[in-house]
């Protein structure tokens, strides 16, 4: 229990950061932080913040869909777009061919490291990730047309807004997925303990098989 503690309160705050150089870096941003930054150019609100309310307001959309949160779930929403806010507030403006391609690669893996260390620890999906699910388990829809059709609305909704699409938005959509699947069974305490003798310790996650 401490170790999924410890990832969960790490994985969050990183993904925020993650996600914030990505947006730094100016040269687009996955779908759901598109849309959050189209309503943050409307409405004043913080990206960070409004990243908050976006995932209050999907929660909203699990009750019709028969899902239920986890603790996983909640730090999600309270400690992601917080994180992300901070680290935009500190951050200087990031200009220059070189140094925008670093800072959204640096921040693309920062994110598939993050979700490996909090989807791992196993406390419940994010809210974006449970809608998916939900519509899933609720309409029997694939997984992959849930997911494709619901951030393809959020990408033009978020795009119309005035949200940053770009090569980066092409690239989070190509590597993370590949880089989740490297990075979760690094961090999945559950497959850990699966493959951990009984009053074994267990290996150190940089030793865990593929």
């Amino acid at each position: 229990m401490p170790r999924r503690i410890l990832q969960l309160l790490i994985g969050l705050p990183l993904y925020g950061v993650g996600a914030a150089l990505t947006v730094d870096a100016g040269l687009g941003v996955d779908p759901w932080t598109v849309l959050a930054e189209g309503l943050s150019i409307r409405t004043g609100i913080g990206v960070g913040w409004m990243t908050n309310i976006l995932g209050l307001a999907i929660l909203l959309v699990w009750i019709p869909l028969r899902q239920r949160p986890g603790i996983g779930t909640l730090a999600n929403i309270l400690t992601v777009g917080t994180a992300m806010q901070v680290t935009l507030w500190v951050l200087p403006p990031i200009s220059g061919f070189v140094a925008q391609h670093a800072v959204l690669v640096g921040g693309i893996l920062l994110v598939a490291i993050a979700s490996g260390l909090y989807i791992g620890a196993r406390f419940g999906p994010g809210p974006r990730d449970g809608l998916m699910t939900g519509l899933r388990s609720r309409f029997g829809m694939p997984i992959w047309a849930a997911r494709a059709s619901v951030e393809l609305t959020a990408l033009v909704i978020g795009w119309l807004l005035g949200g940053t699409v770009g090569l980066g938005t092409v690239l989070f959509a190509a590597t993370i997925g590949p880089l989740v699947h490297i990075t979760l069974p690094l961090f999945d305490t559950a497959r850990m303990r699966a493959t951990t003798p009984r009053g074994a310790v267990p290996a150190a996650p940089l030793a865990s098989p593929r």
